[in-house]
């Protein structure tokens, strides 16, 4: 048998993880990343440390390229694709930022938080671009429907509120 007849080593992938970071409820931006070697405007994610699980990793990626906390919300899909010749997969979760921002990681020049459409046209990956265009309008649609419930409690409380404020009225009359 000669080397051109052996077949290459299978190499189990890579897992990076990583998150559609929205901002906003009413009208929710998306966060792509600039890295500052490759100069590539990407979506937020990262290679395992050691000992790390998948959401983990993808938590600590997102706040890390966005420079925000961050709430993690279902799981959207994977992307996979070969760099530098290994299998390599990425696992997205739908996130939320929150709070001020923060320090960006040094690997990331900057940050801008887009519209979906913008969002998609900024990326520089064809691969991430087809990604966010299957799945973004899926994590817009379940940021909105938890505004819908936030408002929907709101109206509630509002009218709720005035017969609790009568109720304590009458209960501290009676037990005088």
């Amino acid at each position: 048998m000669t080397a051109a007849d052996k077949k290459p080593a299978k190499h189990a992938p890579v897992v990076a993880a990583g998150g559609i970071v929205l901002r906003g409820r009413r009208k929710p931006l998306i966060a792509v990343v600039q890295l500052r070697h490759q100069k590539t405007w990407v979506l937020p994610k990262g290679k395992l440390h050691r000992n790390e699980t998948v959401l983990a990793a993808a938590k600590r990626e997102a706040i890390e390229e966005t420079g925000r906390d961050v709430s993690v919300y279902e799981y959207l899909g994977q992307i996979a694709y070969e760099s530098g010749g290994l299998p390599k997969v990425a696992k997205f979760w739908r996130m939320e930022a929150r709070g001020k921002p923060g320090k960006l990681m040094r690997d990331v020049q900057s940050v801008q938080w887009l519209p979906l459409s913008k969002a998609i046209a900024k990326l520089s990956r064809p691969r991430e671009r087809k990604f966010l265009q299957r799945v973004g309008p899926r994590a817009l649609a379940a940021t909105m429907r938890g505004e819908e419930r936030v408002s929907k409690m709101k109206r509630l409380f509002a009218w709720v509120r005035p017969g609790m404020k009568r109720l304590r009225f009458w209960r501290n009359l009676l037990s005088l």
